[in-house]
């Protein structure tokens, strides 16, 4: 079992940034992909991008790359979304997932992913 935690949600105004972070615990996290999703009301949950643990390889989707950066402190086992020139459509529940890397490997799908956080709300006024 992994035990995903997410924090840094809040309330910013458009062109500002925002970090959010995961916490992870129960497993080694060396064979798992973790990734962001997001979901806003009345919409599907959105891959928003992925990092590689082992290698810190990272992937993004079209609406968040240049603007968004996903990395991990394998220390504090925790991995970082760091999101900057935040927009009124980026404001949805932001959810960190992890998955064994032989099943996502990048996988934009949530059903990949195995593990969830609660979710951390991020709104973004305009």
């Amino acid at each position: 079992q992994v035990q995903l935690v997410e924090s840094g949600g809040g309330l910013v105004q458009a062109g500002a940034s925002l970090r959010l972070s995961c916490a992870a615990s129960g497993r080694t996290l060396s064979s798992y992909g973790m990734a962001w999703f997001r979901q806003a009301p009345g919409k599907e949950r959105e891959f928003v991008g992925v990092i590689r643990w082992i290698s810190s390889s990272t992937y993004y989707a079209d609406s968040v790359k240049g603007r968004f950066t996903i990395s991990r402190d394998s220390a504090k086992n925790t991995v970082y979304l760091q999101m900057n020139s935040l927009q009124p459509e980026d404001t949805a529940v932001y959810y960190c997932a992890a998955g064994r890397w032989g099943v996502v490997a990048g996988s934009p799908r949530p059903n990949d992913y195995d593990y969830w956080g609660q979710g951390t709300q991020v709104t973004v006024s305009s």
